[in-house]
């Protein structure tokens, strides 16, 4: 099938049916609740309803000028990119990173980054509101300013406040399965714990944590958001089940930035055609290529 992707670069890829990876080989094993939220979700990122074609969502900080991000974007496929509200031009007084993103083509996503208590957060999402960004907000309240860690329990707090208000919140949290649940509870739309502090690159630190996430949380999206430093590391948070995964420092601090995120990119789309796929059973011992049966002596 062809997917067209922001920028309306078209892709072919090959047409499949989204089997769950337990009973392709076996039909009596039951699917995992993971697996059959997968299937309903086919190969589109649908995240409150809106469809999105890439997995893939990008910051807009750190980079070198509004141009180079611009061409990043680009690069990337992406179709949602985040924008911190307090650190954006607003008013267009003078240049702004947002004369730098088409609308039309990418979803903005104004973020609540650099706020400390729930009281900031919230008033930071009601701007990005105001001034005509969206009712959308990935928000963001920290509790530590050492490793940026996120504060739950004033995220819980603001995200309560937020649905109520008419908000869509994609809530930036901690791989803590409890609180997940509790953002659930509380109207979050996507749940997005942490693989590693913010900007450290360090990849995914607990797997474990990802992957009980993801057989929980099925009714919203997985979204894996910072610690991610090359396309190795998005491959990996795609293969653990994430429904798609949040960068920026890992393409921004990069040599290169545009070539990591078209490296992203592919990343990407790479981990999560393996985790639909199903990755073989490891084993202790070999298992010759070419079976024994059948050679002639």
């Amino acid at each position: 099938m062809t997917i067209m992707w922001p920028g309306g670069t078209a892709e072919t890829v090959p047409s499949r049916t989204f089997e769950s990876t337990s009973t392709a080989a076996d039909k009596s094993v039951r699917p995992t609740r993971a697996e059959q939220y997968n299937r309903r979700m086919t190969d589109i990122l649908i995240i409150a309803g809106r469809e999105f074609r890439s997995r893939l969502i990008v910051g807009t900080g750190k980079y070198k000028s509004f141009q180079e991000n611009a061409r990043a974007l680009e690069a990337s496929g992406a179709g949602m990119v985040t924008v911190a509200v307090r650190r954006v031009n607003l008013d267009r007084s003078k240049e702004s990173l947002l004369d730098y993103i088409d609308p039309k083509k990418y979803f903005l996503l104004p973020n609540t980054a650099g706020c400390y208590t729930a009281d900031e957060a919230i008033r930071t999402a009601r701007l990005g509101r105001e001034v005509g960004l969206s009712d959308w907000v990935k928000l963001e309240v920290i509790g530590d300013q050492a490793t940026l860690y996120p504060d739950v329990q004033a995220t819980l707090e603001a995200t309560r406040v937020l649905v109520k208000e008419g908000f869509t919140v994609l809530p930036y949290t901690s791989d803590d399965v409890v609180f997940a649940k509790r953002l659930l509870d509380a109207g979050a739309s996507a749940v997005m714990p942490l693989g590693a502090p913010i900007g450290s690159g360090l990849g995914i630190q607990n797997a474990a944590n990802i992957r009980i996430l993801r057989e929980v949380i099925t009714s919203v999206p997985l979204i894996l958001d910072a610690g991610v430093g090359t396309a190795s590391d998005a491959t990996v948070a795609m293969e653990l089940g994430a429904d798609a995964v949040l960068m920026n420092t890992g393409i921004a601090n990069a040599q290169d930035p545009v070539l990591m995120a078209a490296a992203m990119k592919h990343a990407v789309l790479a981990g999560r055609e393996a985790y639909l796929a199903g990755r073989m059973q490891k084993k202790l011992y070999a298992t010759a290529s070419s079976p024994l049966e059948g050679v002639v002596r």
